[in-house]
Parts: structure tokens; sequence; C-alpha cells
């Protein structure tokens, strides 16, 4: 058989020579619409290819962006990996001291910035040494994107490297300790997309209008990068409004068939479209992952607008995609009702990974969607070590990475995600799912955002708490969600207080902070009557 690398820039080509007129739509920072193709943005992706190399970029060289979903952060993209540079995607919603962290450990040496995190860079550059130049998104001002790439040309050979070649960087969001790097090669994420081009998961296609809400800084956009050119798909690319009016209005104009975010944001669309008697178009199907879904988003989607709610689960590691729940062939013969439980677990694994439960001792543990245990991966997509080997040997004996999520899996299959380690709460020797409790919690009519966190117990080592963003406008009274949790939780699950928050901080990827309402509820007691459990 022919030999062919499997280098992400053969993507963007096919792209370019197969699907050429196919859009690739941009809402600018100043809400202005452009539009370009594959084809235009290929040969000017190559002209970034050549400036970057006039730079003195060289193969390995880390290339960083900071910025949000737009026509040029993909030709840059791809014009970096193409020469086989390093796509270094920055997270602007991270602290400012890890973010130079970041930079300074990944030794950036160019970074192309969109306008708006100017105030934001200029005060860290003075903190980054490795930084020769820094380019800007726009087509006005100094060291601007089109006056750097307008004297280049559009011919540049890209690949003609092996497959393994670094392609991507990518940190965690350094939620204990400093974020830590993981160096996606072109292989990898080559096979990343191919799985999740599959009808079990992403199922996306040439007739698919996808709507890239989930930031291109979030782990290669969840893969859509790679996947949606992969088959054509036309590309629609919301810049920084995330708002539910903001997107609402590209689903209705733009066509929209597919879409993928975090919760957050699809439950500020829903309360737009409620406010608002709005529709949804010709979108059929969304992916929501990032955190788990709440039951009221899905059954929001489905019975008010007939679009299907896909889970998927991963994370920086795992490239990111692993899992997607996805009906079997049994479970899709069911009423939609008796589909739901299985479509609020994380889902069943793509083609080419493995998965098992472990207790803290390594010992496997079996899958009877009863048992929680520490949720570990093997596989083609998955990290073997972090960027420069920071935090030592990831993988067991067996090769398999620890998610560092507790888990169960079930007799068919299907992951569920119960709590971060560290998040668990552990009382009277027994463990409790906080994210079973805050996605059942939000489905509260009044709740906008609801969080659990373990507090310390005098008898039971640590209990629940609820805490309750309200929805603007309402009140409510602690006893309302007590009656609203009680007979869909265990008696021993219920928390033993509710406190009523103005905000429940979310963390740079839209997950909710609980390190930092940790820090917020130092100083709180539980309300200790001796009865609780």
């Amino acid at each position: 058989m022919q030999d062919c690398p499997l280098t992400l820039d053969r993507i963007f080509t096919h792209a370019a020579r197969w699907h050429g007129e196919r859009e690739i739509v941009t809402r600018t920072a100043e809400g202005l619409v452009e539009r370009t193709t594959y084809a235009a943005a290929q040969a000017r992706a190559k002209q970034a290819s050549n400036a970057l190399r006039a730079e003195g970029i060289r193969p390995g060289d880390r290339v960083a962006t900071l910025g949000w979903n737009g026509a040029r952060h993909l030709e840059v993209w791809y014009g970096a990996i193409g020469i086989g540079a390093v796509l270094h995607t920055l997270n602007p919603r991270l602290f400012p001291e890890q973010i130079a962290y970041i930079i300074n450990h990944a030794e950036d040496r160019i970074i192309l910035a969109d306008m708006q995190c100017k105030p934001l860079l200029d005060s860290l550059l003075p903190q980054c040494p490795t930084v020769e130049k820094v380019i800007w998104l726009t087509d006005a001002g100094a060291a601007n994107y089109e006056d750097w790439i307008a004297p280049h040309g559009h011919d540049c050979a890209w690949g003609g490297f092996e497959e393994n070649t670094a392609a991507g960087l990518c940190y965690t969001s350094g939620t204990t300790g400093n974020p830590k790097g993981v160096l996606y090669s072109h292989r990898s994420n080559y096979l990343h997309a191919l799985m999740t081009l599959q009808a079990d998961a992403l199922a996306l296609s040439a007739r698919d209008t996808v709507l890239l809400v989930v930031p291109m800084y979030h782990a290669n956009a969840w893969g859509v990068v790679y996947s949606a050119p992969a088959v054509g798909a036309k590309l629609v690319l919301p810049g920084p409004k995330l708002d539910g009016a903001s997107i609402h209005e590209l689903i209705e104009t733009e066509g929209v068939t597919y879409s993928a975010a975090v919760p957050t944001v699809w439950q500020m669309l829903l309360t737009h479209l409620k406010e608002t008697n709005g529709a949804l178009g010709k979108l059929n199907r969304v992916t929501i992952g990032g955190s788990a879904c709440p039951e009221s988003i899905i059954r929001t989607f489905h019975d008010d607008y007939g679009v299907d709610v896909i889970q998927g689960w991963g994370m920086t590691e795992t490239s990111p995609l692993a899992t997607v729940s996805v009906p079997t062939p049994e479970l899709a013969e069911l009423p939609f009702d008796a589909q739901v439980p299985y479509k609020l677990k994380q889902g069943r694994l793509l083609c080419n990974l493995d998965l098992k439960l472990t207790d803290d001792a390594g010992r496997r543990l079996p899958h009877d969607g009863k048992t929680f245990g520490r949720l570990k991966i093997k596989g083609a997509t998955i990290a073997a070590a972090y960027f420069k080997n920071e935090g030592g040997d990831v993988l067991d004996e067996e090769g398999f990475f620890d998610t560092g999520d507790v888990s169960t899996i079930d007799e068919r299959g299907y992951m569920q995600i119960t709590d971060r380690a560290k998040d668990v709460i552990k009382s009277g020797g027994e463990w409790i799912s906080s994210i079973d409790v805050e996605n059942i919690a939000v489905g509260h009519p009044k709740a906008q955002l609801c969080a659990v966190i373990g507090v310390v117990h005098p008898k039971w080592d640590e209990r629940p708490v609820l805490l309750v963003q309200l929805k603007p406008g309402v009140s409510a009274e602690k006893q309302e969600f007590v009656e609203y949790l009680d007979g869909k939780i265990a008696k021993w699950w219920m928390p033993d207080d509710v406190i009523f928050v103005d905000e429940i901080p979310l963390g740079a990827t839209g997950k909710i902070d609980k390190k930092l309402i940790r820090q917020r509820m130092t100083d709180y007691a539980l309300p200790f009557d001796g009865a609780s459990r």
C-alpha cells in the first residue's frame, strides 16, 4: 500500500481542493459578518506560513495564538502546523499570571492575538522574554495581520515531515498547581478527527453547517477545527460574543445544523429563546461537553425545539473527545423518557480507546453501573506524558492514564462521571456525587446555576452543601430546594444546607470553579444539629 503520513496539512488541502467553495463565516468583535471559503483560507494560510518562515520560525518552534474563533485564527493555525511549527493556543480567560507562566514554559517565539486581548498581552510581555514579536489579527494599526502576510505569496510546500511530528500544544486549566502542557502529534489529531466523524460520534458531513461555539483554545475546539474541514462542512465562527441573542442570530441566519458548546452557553441560549419566543431553524443536534449536562437542558432542547443533545466527555489529555452518549440499537427503540437516563451519562468509547475503573490501590472494579472508581484511559489519542515531562510518569503499569475523574461504567458500556476525585464528597465512608445533585437541583424552575461542595462535618467527615444562583428577579426559600430534591436523590445525599449566592464562579473553561467556592467559604460552618444523614 502507498505510504501516506497522517499530517494535518492534508486535511485543509483536501478541504480547499474538494470543498473549495464551502463558506467559512466569521462574526468579528465589532459585530461584522465576514465570509471566505476553504480555498481562499488555504491560500491565505500559506501566506501566513511564508510570513512565519520569514520571521525565522522552524519546525518544532512554538507559535502562539491568543484570541477567539475566527477565520484569521484558523489561517494562522494551519499556516503554522503546515510547516511543522507547533501551534500553541493560549486561553485568554486564565489568570494573567497563569498565561505568563504558560508562555514562558512553552517558550513561545511569536504570538498572534486579537486586538481585544491587547491590554492583557501588553501587561504580560515584560514577563515573557522568549516572545520576539506580536502580530495583531486585524487589518488596521501597527503590526497588523494583513500587512504582515501581504508581501508573501500563496505558494508554500506543506507537510513532508513524519506523522509523529508535534502539531499542537494545549495546557490544562491548572485548577491545582501550575498548568501542564499536552503536546499533540499530527498523527494523534488526525486519528482523533477520523474517530469523531463516525456516525456514533459527531457524525459531521458536507451537508452540515457547523457553529463552532467551543473556543479554539479548548483542546482544538474539541477537534472540530480538523473534523469540519475534513468533510467540507460550512464553518461558522462566532468571535467573542457567546450570549444567547448572538448565538441565536447566527443559528437562524446561517442555517446552522450542528453546534458544540459547554452547558452554560446552551442555558443562556434557551433562556433567550424562552424570553423571545424564538425558534432554532435548521438546528437538529448539539454536542454538550466540558461539564455534565443537566437533564433540564436535554429535555428542553428535545421537547420544545426538536434538537437532539449528544453528550460527550474528554479532557485536554484525551485530545479531547473520548466518549459520546449515543443510543445503542436497543436503546434507540425505547421511548425518549427511557433514553434520558443514558443521555445523562457521558457515553460509550470511541474506537481505538480503552477504559477501566480502579480503586485507589489500582485494582480493577466491575462495570455494573453502581461501583464508583477512578477512571483510567489508554489509546492513540491519549497523552503518554506532559510537555517537558512535567509531573513525571503519568501512566500505570498497563499504560492507562488516570483522568482524575470518579466514574461508573454500566453493563452496556456507558460511562458516567460522578465527580472529580478531588470533589467527591466522602460521608461516613460512602461517596456522594456532587455532580448528580447539582444536575438535579439546577432543574428547579428558579435555579440559574447550582454547585455542591463537601463541608467538614464532626460526625460524618463531610456533608454536602448546595449553593444556588437564582434566575434574575426571583426569590426562593431553602425548603423549596429540599422539597424539589426529595425523592430524586438518596436521603443521605440530601444537602445539609442550601445557600443562595449572587454568583457561582466559572473557571476559564466554563466549568464551575469549586476551588474558588471553597476559598470563599473558608469560614462557613454547617448548621450541625447532630441528626444529619
